[in-house]
């Protein structure tokens, strides 16, 4: 005769293993994510699955399908696109309709021109049109290049420029990074005490490592630039925004300090081994989920 206890316990166990196996899929310490972030702006759609391991992933959703960023949130990833603001590169197919928008050259960049965001066609194009197909495809936020443009161009009418295309994108609802900005980031704060409108987060690239673009290669940051950045991402953090940190070496020691300073501050990093931001070889450089 069949034991029906055996039977219940044999049934509890198959129900304890499925669970186990559907609760270690879920969240970000699933079976296949082992570090915290990771930008790869550089990288092809085809190569979706080399992203698994890491949590949170920047792309340039413009090359990639509905589908496969839904591949991606479906492994319980959280995708980021960049979207570029306050220049234009010349392999984009709007660039020759706002090229006659452009206002100089893009320093180490000879593809890109810096571009008049006061005008505003480029301001509806960004907003209501750009940012409205990435944000369709999926993805959970945006990672927002060349808030610079102020830097360059120190002006009301750029500033306001600026601040009107991220009002926009944070209409939204969506997740806004913005990469690196100081300039404006630190005026926008002085005059109205707060981050609110513009902004949910800094990806601040090169804090503690430098790039010579002329070999194209990574070294340390001199003290003098480290403190700076520090201070700005540190006041960023100070306004309850969310700090992230793109770092470009390969020094293990670089590195070692480099998790040390945003483990003692809960930021998030991730050390580039390359400058097209393009799967590494290696994960050296990657935070390792806790």
């Amino acid at each position: 005769m069949k034991s029906l206890a055996g039977g219940k316990l044999i049934t509890a166990i198959m129900i304890i293993a499925v669970l186990s196996g559907i609760l270690s899929g879920c969240g970000k310490n699933s079976e296949y994510i082992r570090y915290e972030y990771g930008v790869f702006l550089g990288e092809e759609p085809e190569n979706v699955s080399e992203m698994e391991e890491y949590s949170i992933i920047v792309i340039d959703a413009q090359y990639f399908s509905k589908e496969q960023i839904a591949e991606l949130k479906d492994s319980n990833h959280i995708v980021y696109s960049y979207i570029n603001i306050g220049s234009v590169e010349d392999f984009r197919p709007y660039y020759k309709e706002y090229e006659e928008l452009t206002l100089g050259d893009y320093e180490n960049w000879p593809e890109e021109k810096w571009v008049d965001v006061s005008v505003e066609k480029w301001q509806e194009f960004i907003v209501d049109e750009l940012a409205a197909e990435i944000l369709d495809k999926g993805v959970d936020g945006l990672f927002v290049d060349n808030v610079d443009v102020y830097y360059n161009y120190q002006n009301d009418e750029i500033f306001e420029g600026v601040t009107k295309i991220l009002n926009g994108l944070k209409a939204y609802g969506t997740y806004v990074m913005i990469n690196g900005g100081d300039t404006y980031v630190i005026e926008y704060a002085e005059r109205n005490g707060n981050l609110d409108d513009v902004m949910d987060a800094v990806n601040q690239e090169s804090v503690f490592s430098s790039i010579n673009w002329e070999t194209e290669t990574f070294s340390a940051n001199s003290s003098e630039e480290r403190e700076y950045f520090q201070y700005y991402i540190e006041m960023v953090d100070s306004l309850g925004k969310d700090v992230y940190l793109l770092e470009y070496t390969t020094d293990r020691e670089l590195i070692k300090e480099i998790s040390e300073y945003c483990s003692e501050r809960n930021f998030i990093y991730y050390a580039a081994d390359n400058l097209e931001l393009l799967i590494p070889e290696n994960n050296a450089g990657a935070q390792v989920v806790k």
